[in-house]
């Protein structure tokens, strides 16, 4: 069940988030909205690890290169959430991220990728994915 309240404040964040990063990127640049906001992120993050953190950042050594670039993705995300609900509305661009987020997991699910245990993807789970992406669609029509 906490997973699933997790992921509520998780999705909610995101959203208000993109909103928040698109209109500081109208006032102060593109970069230096990332700038701002990946700096805050990682100033945080690491106070949060110096006062509450339990792992080792000796042990980073220990984890396959490829993982170190989840920061890059991070650079990634954030300048293409902004792009995307500046060229979009913020309901259409959170759709088609949630729909391509949605997707892409379910590859990792089904093919085991990164490591992660194989899940069955069925007929039912693409026609929900179908339904979704329908749902874009008319959603955007005028």
């Amino acid at each position: 069940m906490i997973g699933f309240l997790f992921s509520i404040i998780a999705g909610a964040a995101m959203s208000v988030q993109g909103v928040m990063n698109t209109r500081l990127q109208d006032g102060i640049g593109l970069w230096e909205a990332n700038a701002w906001v990946q700096g805050t992120a990682f100033a945080l993050s690491l106070a949060a690890a110096w006062l509450v953190g339990t792992g080792r950042f000796s042990a980073i050594t220990d984890v396959p290169k490829g993982y170190w670039l989840g920061g890059v993705l991070g650079l990634v995300i954030t300048i293409t959430v902004m792009l995307s609900i500046k060229g979009l509305s913020p309901t259409v661009a959170i759709s088609v991220i949630l729909i391509s987020q949605l997707l892409v997991a379910a590859c990792i699910d089904a093919f085991g990728w990164m490591g992660q245990e194989k899940a069955a993807m069925g007929l039912k789970q693409f026609i929900g994915l179908g339904l979704m992406l329908g749902g874009v669609v008319l959603f955007k029509l005028r």
